[in-house]
């Protein structure tokens, strides 16, 4: 039970589309991420994942539209719903993530991308 600072969390690790979990709450996780360019369309048929833009402009792609979500904001993608988080001219874009611990990295697609398991940090 001690603060858990995120901007340091973020300095610890480099690598873009790999998720770290800093803290687990109940069944819930929350991780770490930085991402760079465009990531895969995929969908997680029973949970519902929460992005929190640390640093940096997320665009979400959705299959009818795009939202921009800025530093500060969050969007809750639904269960079900396909979606493709992507950042535009080379920015590294730093997010906290909330979600179910059985959460599939990519849901159902396998993809080079796909990360089975999350470092602890």
């Amino acid at each position: 039970m001690k603060p858990i600072n995120i901007k340091d969390k973020h300095a610890l690790f480099s690598k873009q589309w790999h998720p770290h979990r800093i803290a687990t709450v109940d069944d819930m996780q929350v991780i770490l991420a930085k991402i760079k360019g465009e990531f895969v369309w995929h969908s997680h048929d029973e949970e519902d994942e929460l992005f929190q833009v640390i640093k940096g402009t997320l665009y979400m792609q959705f299959r009818d539209r795009t939202e921009v979500v800025k530093e500060g904001e969050i969007i809750v993608v639904p269960k079900g719903v396909e979606h493709n988080p992507s950042t535009k001219d080379g920015e590294e874009v730093h997010l906290m993530l909330f979600e179910k611990l059985n959460t599939a990295h990519t849901g159902n697609v396998k993809d080079e991308m796909t990360q089975t398991e999350y470092p602890e940090i």
